[in-house]
C-alpha cells in the first residue's frame, strides 16, 4: 500500500478515536452542568443524549468529508504533514462545537436564573390591616408622603424657597 492509504487509515483511526473519547468525556462531565442549566435531572439527561448524538453526527460527518486529500503524498513525511493538518482541523471543529454548546447553554442558564430572581421566594401569607390614622385631621387619609405638596425642582437647580 502507498503512503496515502496509510495516511487515510491513520486519519480515520485517530479522528474516530478522538471523537469517541471527547464525546464520552463531555457527556459524563457535562451532565452536572446540564443539570444546573435545566434544574431538572431527567431533562438534563435527555438533552445530554441529544447533544452527544448531534456531536457524533457533526464531527464524524466532518471527518468523512475532510478525509479526501487532493495533494500527492510521495513520502512518509508528507503523509504525516497532511495527517497532522487534517487531525488539527478535526480538533478545531471539536473545540468550536464545544465552545458554542457551552456558550449557548450558559446563556440559557443565566436567563433562567435571572427569571427566577424576579419571583418572590414565597407567596405572601396575608395582608396587614390598614387602619385610618387618628389625629387632628379627623380621620381623613393624609396625602401620600412620596407626593410632595409643591412641585419638585429639576435636578441640578436650586430649589425655590419654602413658603412662609
Amino acid at each position: 500500500m502507498d503512503h496515502k492509504v496509510w495516511m487515510y487509515l491513520a486519519y480515520l483511526l485517530i479522528s474516530v478515536g478522538l471523537t469517541v473519547w471527547v464525546a464520552t468525556t463531555l457527556s459524563r462531565n457535562g451532565l452536572v452542568f446540564l443539570e444546573d442549566v435545566f434544574a431538572d435531572g431527567k431533562l438534563a439527561r435527555a438533552v445530554n443524549q441529544l447533544l452527544v448524538m448531534g456531536f457524533y453526527l457533526l464531527n464524524l460527518g466532518y471527518v468523512a468529508v475532510a478525509m479526501r486529500s487532493a495533494a500527492a503524498v510521495p513520502s512518509a513525511s508528507k503523509a504525516l504533514e497532511t495527517l497532522s493538518m487534517k487531525i488539527g482541523l478535526v480538533l478545531l471543529v471539536l473545540g468550536v462545537l464545544h465552545f458554542f454548546n457551552v456558550f449557548f447553554l450558559n446563556r440559557y442558564r443565566r436567563g433562567r436564573l435571572r427569571q427566577q430572581q424576579t419571583r418572590p421566594p414565597l407567596p405572601p401569607a396575608g395582608r396587614l390591616p390598614m387602619h385610618p390614622p387618628s389625629g387632628p385631621q379627623g380621620g381623613s387619609w393624609p396625602s401620600h408622603p412620596a407626593v410632595p405638596d409643591r412641585p419638585m425642582p429639576h435636578p441640578g437647580t436650586t430649589p425655590p424657597p419654602a413658603p412662609a
